[in-house]
């Protein structure tokens, strides 16, 4: 089957093949153990200052969330720094969330993992809760946005609000590997995921084989009307110069002509 056809079932199960062969790279990084030892003290909070601003805008002493594609758990565990209790982080990579459970022994957390896929969550998940956080990367995996907000928006209770951090999709256009990085290399339609064979590393450097998987360049409107269909109402929404993508996008900041690089954005659950 042509990548432009594969379905979800088919893409979700290749993604977290991919992912879970990529877990034990994570784990061998540097990166991992700047991770340990920063749980091993109270507070610590991996968030970038874009983030950090946002979270503290929206008060979330006492309240409960959720993160949908946690990874290995650390931006979940980074919630109770802001005040935040009983959260749940959500990923299908087993992998990851062992090593998420690692990272939570750390750091004497009570916050919880649930390996599940969002277009199949188990029954009996909890569904009220008072906030919900999306980061880097996640919409790039998933096949269907409309599926996917109202996943999400299944999760929260009415009032509830959502928390995105992402790509901006006209970064999603270059190619900085490219021989002339700075012309677009991808259309901003797409309308197919494209192909990557290799591990998922966030540094962009290592190229080891791994089983197939799909990546997905939604539009901004994609992603508006998408949280519109799901009954969630849009409370802000603010573009960013910088990159939180792999270093490699860096060469794309601080020019005359720049680019948005990612966006913050808010939403809230409307209905009963």
């Amino acid at each position: 089957m042509s990548s432009s056809r594969i379905g979800l079932k088919q893409a979700v199960a290749a993604n977290r093949l991919a992912w879970d062969a990529s877990a034990r790279l994570h784990q061998d990084s540097a990166r991992w153990k700047e991770l340990t030892a920063g749980f091993a003290a109270p507070g610590f909070s991996t968030f970038d200052a874009t983030m950090t601003r946002t979270l503290d805008r929206l008060e979330l002493q006492g309240l409960s969330g959720v993160q949908i594609g946690c990874n290995n758990g650390r931006e979940t565990l980074s919630l109770a720094a802001f005040g935040a209790e009983r959260c749940l982080g959500i990923d299908q990579s087993e992998e990851f969330l062992k090593q998420a459970e690692i990272l939570k022994g750390i750091a004497g957390s009570d916050c919880a993992f649930l390996q599940a896929d969002i277009y199949a969550l188990p029954q009996g998940i909890r569904r009220d809760f008072d906030f919900a956080v999306i980061t880097i990367g996640v919409l790039g995996w998933m096949p269907d946005l409309d599926r996917f907000f109202q996943a999400v928006a299944g999760l929260l209770r009415p009032g509830g609000r959502l928390v995105i951090y992402e790509t901006h999709p006209m970064l999603e256009m270059f190619e900085p590997a490219a021989e002339q990085p700075y012309l677009p290399a991808y259309s901003y339609f797409e309308d197919g995921p494209s192909v990557e064979e290799y591990a998922i590393t966030y540094d962009g450097g290592t190229k080891q084989a791994a089983p197939p998987s799909f990546w997905y360049i939604h539009k901004m409107s994609d992603i508006i009307m998408g949280l519109i269909r799901a009954g969630l109402t849009v409370t802000w929404l603010e573009e960013h110069p910088h990159s939180n993508r792999e270093t490699c996008f860096d060469i794309y900041e601080n020019q005359r002509a720049q680019l948005p690089m990612c966006f913050t954005l808010a939403a809230a659950r409307t209905g009963g």
